[in-house]
């Protein structure tokens, strides 16, 4: 650019610049060394350059810049730099930065996550990237006057705040992990992985899992930025894992943290229940005969099916799948409904309706030797349509591929669609092989020629067949009933005291199921025969099909 011109634009800006200056500065002497050293810098600058498109904005880089440099070579404490000399270093750090005002740099970047969102976004439009206030309200649809509020009232939080002390819980020190996270009720579109993907999410809500408590309490907890928690905290409370209370958060789900007296005594009520009510169910199942019934059938086998024979699963393979079964579907007429799912499921935005539970196991809670563990354990899991339902749990003892990826309502739903479309010849080559990935059935021979298929899963044809096997776990259920109810009243009172206020009446509707479709139940149960020699563990070749029902509704 030629001298003249740059001359023209220098003399243009000097009282603007010499403004800024004055603004920034703690006296006029200062302002006018600052502004001078800005001029000789833009005029430099200017001579050098050609292609300068809008020199304005050139103009004003040139001062930001060389006011942060001033700030640089004159804040030599935190104490005394004020929160516009901190913005401008912000917007430009340099390695030359002497360590107090690095200190002051690392605080106040901590201490502007503190303020609200709105605060936030006019503090850094303002200092940091020198926009007019006026600009900024109609950017944000807001009177000036708020802005100017906004700006006076941020001055005043961020002050408060470099002088306060943020002690953090022993949270950021030994943040937990949900050792399991599961559901009551059907899943939405989106799975919980989604929800508790991250550390963040799972220790935000363990943080509110009592008390109520702010953004900026829950990142004092946690010892993170706040933006971080705000944004986290939001997306949980869209989907009604956190609940809103004015400005406080508090977590909207069960989070277990059982104790070790706790877990003892849960284990030792499920032990003498399940001794009391597998071993009688077992034994009135094998002496009735039932399980010889045509109209229970399974074609499992660890063969190669053959062209012309269809196979019949051994006794033991059908009992891995109907004393769970039964066990969670018997003595409904003896269960107390007086809380509906209905009054504690939650309904999310993404179509789910459910009930949702954590855990979080403490550690070195020196467990007794023989406790008994709830190890890969899914279920009771069930979904059908109005004529089939597919059940499903899923143990240590099986074996069952894609488990983890999959979406077992979608699963589910194709194979009974899949049987249906078996019976009128329809199943395609591609749907065969796909069951058969799965475990769900065999097949031999050429799809286009001669072939045969056999279903691995345990088949309850007719509604008289399932009506007789739920009509024997009813009749010990109700055996026990009394011994039940003396068992669960002392650990259900235990539980409910460890549960907040706000969630017992959800807690309640869960322990409504004990010893009835209650998973910790069926565990005890296998345990219970296995141990007993009664049940026979699975081979390798049953463990993809075992533990699944298709009944009649």
């Amino acid at each position: 650019m030629d001298r003249q011109t740059a001359e023209r634009i220098i003399t243009e800006y000097t009282k603007p610049i010499f403004g800024f200056a004055l603004k920034r500065c703690k006296s006029a002497h200062d302002a006018e060394d600052l502004s001078q050293e800005i001029v000789l810098r833009a005029f430099r600058a200017l001579l050098i350059k050609d292609n300068i498109g809008d020199v304005g904005k050139f103009i004003w880089t040139v001062a930001h810049n060389t006011l942060c440099n001033y700030y640089r070579e004159h804040a030599k404490q935190i104490v005394g730099i004020s929160v516009d000399e901190l913005a401008d270093v912000l917007a430009a750090p340099s390695d030359d930065t002497d360590d107090d005002t690095e200190q002051a740099i690392a605080r106040m970047q901590s201490e502007i996550a503190y303020l609200s969102q709105l605060q936030r976004r006019i503090v850094i439009a303002y200092y940091f990237e020198n926009r007019k206030q006026a600009d900024i309200a109609s950017e944000l649809h807001i009177p000036l006057g708020t802005v100017k509020w906004h700006l006076f009232e941020a001055k005043k939080e961020l002050k408060r705040g470099m002088q306060t002390v943020r002690k953090a819980s022993e949270l950021k020190f030994n943040p937990v992990r949900f050792d399991s996270i599961g559901i009551n009720g059907s899943v939405g579109k989106k799975s919980l992985d989604e929800f508790f993907r991250s550390t963040l999410a799972q220790n935000i809500c363990y943080c509110v899992r009592n008390t109520a408590k702010t953004v900026n309490e829950i990142a004092d907890d946690l010892g993170v930025s706040p933006v971080y928690v705000e944004a986290e905290a939001a997306f949980l409370e869209e989907y009604a894992f956190l609940q809103a209370q004015k400005d406080k958060y508090i977590v909207n789900f069960l989070i277990a943290e059982p104790t070790r007296d706790l877990l003892v005594m849960q284990d030792k009520m499920y032990k003498q229940a399940a001794s009391l009510f597998a071993n009688d169910l077992y034994d009135e199942r094998v002496s009735s005969g039932i399980l010889d019934d045509p109209d229970i059938w399974c074609g499992q086998t660890d063969e190669p099916i053959s062209l012309t024979a269809s196979p019949r699963a051994d006794h033991n393979f059908l009992l891995w799948s109907l004393i769970p079964f039964v066990t969670a579907w018997s003595g409904e007429e003896l269960v107390d409904d007086r809380i509906s799912f209905e009054e504690v499921a939650t309904l999310r935005p993404d179509g789910g309706h459910n009930i949702a539970c954590a855990t979080v196991i403490p550690e070195k809670l020196d467990l007794p030797d023989d406790y008994v563990y709830m190890r890969n354990w899914n279920g009771p899991m069930w979904n059908g349509n109005d004529r089939h339902i597919l059940w499903q749990v899923d143990t240590e003892w099986s074996d069952r591929p894609y488990k983890k990826d999959r979406g077992y309502a979608e699963e589910s739903e194709r194979v009974i669609t899949l049987y249906y479309w078996e019976m009128y010849g329809s199943v395609r080559a591609e749907d065969y092989a796909w069951l058969a990935e799965r475990g769900y059935i065999k097949t031999n021979g050429d799809y286009d020629g001669h072939f045969k298929s056999s279903w691995q899963i345990v088949n309850l044809s007719n509604q008289d067949i399932k009506a007789r096997l739920l009509a024997i776990g009813d009749k010990v259920k109700a055996k026990h009933h009394d011994a039940f109810c003396a068992l669960k009243e002392p650990y259900v009172q235990a539980v409910l005291r460890s549960v907040p206020p706000h969630l017992q009446k959800v807690k309640e509707y869960e322990l409504q199921f004990l010893f009835h479709s209650d998973g910790w139940f069926l565990c005890h149960c296998l345990h219970a025969l296995l141990q007993n020699g009664k049940l026979q563990k699975p081979t390798e070749g049953q463990r993809k099909a075992l533990t699944t029902v298709l009944s009649v509704r």
